[in-house]
């Protein structure tokens, strides 16, 4: 199977999971986050030291900060003691104006693994990965991230069934976020980094159930 056949599989069948699972746990827990009901929220930066040879992505390749929001989650919200899906969200600000959202679901690190969802106690205890590939100007791309420390996590991306290569650090404090930040509503398919865009079948599966816990909201 090629990278790119590889991705799109990936991207039809984690896509189809995550819309069956937040329309049984909405059916179940009717809620206005079916999936990730509580979570942290705090402020955090990311030192970018960029990536050569490049991926065709400006805000991967690039050195440089940015001053992030930062919300830690458990996917089901099940009690603390027993083991869950977790979730790290980022909210990047983009030049001119405007937001990039980054969404993390605790999975393996491998090359089959890290699109296979994996519960856990904490975030420490597993790698985080975007599920399914990005499409960008160098072919199917997945970020993934995993925890360095109780306060950092390394940033990473890799091809559908490449290696993977950091290309930041995302440095957060236990702090809350300010009052301003309590609303943050994270959405990676309307609120999208400049080349890192969503394959139509990725987006076309995951945008009813953010559409649906939107208009819940």
């Amino acid at each position: 199977m090629t990278p790119l056949s590889l991705a799109r599989a990936a991207s039809s069948a984690g896509g189809a999971v995550l819309a069956g699972a937040t329309r049984s746990l909405a059916a179940l827990r009717p809620a206005a986050k079916p999936l990730h009901p509580e979570g942290s929220l705090v402020r955090g930066r990311i030192y970018r030291h960029g990536l050569t040879p490049g991926t065709g992505v400006p805000w991967l390749d690039e050195a440089g900060e940015d001053e992030v929001v930062v919300r830690l989650s458990r996917a089901i919200g099940l009690p603390g003691l027993l083991p869950d899906i977790h979730g790290l969200a980022v909210r990047i600000p983009l030049e001119g104006g405007g937001h990039g959202d980054l969404l993390f679901a605790s999975t393996g690190w491998g090359r089959v693994s890290r699109f296979v969802l994996t519960a856990s106690r904490s975030p420490q205890g597993r790698p985080m990965t975007t599920l399914l590939p990005y499409a960008t100007p160098s072919g199917p791309l997945l970020l993934g991230a995993r925890a360095d420390g109780a306060e950092t996590f390394e940033l990473s991306c890799a091809p559908a069934g490449g290696d993977w290569r950091p290309f930041a650090d995302l440095r957060f404090s236990q702090a809350p976020a300010r009052a301003g930040d309590g609303a943050v509503d994270f959405d990676p398919v309307l609120n999208r980094i400049p080349g890192l865009e969503q394959y139509p079948s990725v987006a076309a599966l995951r945008e009813p159930s953010y559409r649906r816990a939107r208009g819940s909201r």
